[in-house]
């Protein structure tokens, strides 16, 4: 048995899962002015602390809004534009893995209530994905308790791993930028995933395999559905 870690934006899913659910806020006017001001004012109070990651720590655009009611939103909007994203190659894997015994688990630094209905849909044992800051049921403009990311994500992976009793060297993980270098260079099994050209240079270089999907590919395949299981 092993553990599978796969990450969400770029990875499994072709595109990003929180600009799309964030434009998606604001054409349905759940945000507007307000929260785009608070998000500019979150970079200003916090540039120095998170320099050029600032707006990966941003989510200042929630504050206010109930948890519960995001988490619906969230819902739909993930069965309706993002399942429908979710790379053919990286479904047929996953399927695989979990075919074979292995524990799948989304490991992404979308907010939570992203991440929960994907992480269902394909059939993952859970997620570890960003967590929010939250007071009596509603969403505050500061950084994330949790933030998968760069070395935080090794961090939580190892954590993940050990709580299943499992060494990293019998970990997989699949991964699409050169910001999870610290995660790939750790695992057993590193797999670029549609990589940047700094995780493609990486890969290449270390003989890790490259998954890329072809047109034909993702033709072939059909979308999941919410509800439906990979």
């Amino acid at each position: 048995m092993r553990l599978v870690l796969v990450d969400l934006d770029g990875t499994l899913l072709k595109g990003g899962s929180e600009i799309q659910f964030i434009r998606h806020l604001l054409s349905t006017r759940r945000i507007g002015w307000r929260a785009l001001y608070r998000c500019f004012w979150f970079a200003l109070r916090h540039g120095r602390r998170f320099g050029r990651h600032v707006w990966k720590k941003n989510k200042a655009y929630l504050a206010g809004l109930g948890c519960e009611e995001t988490e619906g939103w969230a819902a739909a909007f993930a069965a309706e534009r993002l399942l429908p994203l979710l790379r053919s190659n990286l479904q047929q894997r996953v399927e695989s893995h979990l075919a074979a015994g292995d524990r799948v688990l989304l490991l992404t630094g979308s907010p939570e209530f992203l991440a929960r209905p994907i992480a269902e849909a394909i059939g993952a044992e859970g997620w570890i994905a960003t967590s929010c800051a939250a007071r009596e049921g509603r969403y505050l403009p500061e950084a994330p308790l949790r933030h998968p990311f760069a070395d935080e994500k090794l961090a939580l992976a190892r954590d993940a791993a050990e709580g299943l009793g499992i060494a990293l060297a019998d970990c997989i993980a699949y991964a699409d930028s050169g910001d999870d270098l610290a995660l790939l260079r750790a695992v057993g099994t590193a797999v670029a995933v549609a990589p940047d050209r700094r995780l493609a240079r990486v890969a290449r270089a270390n003989g890790w395999e490259i998954l890329i999907e072809s047109r034909a590919e993702a033709a072939l395949r059909t979308p999941l559905r919410f509800g439906q299981r990979a």
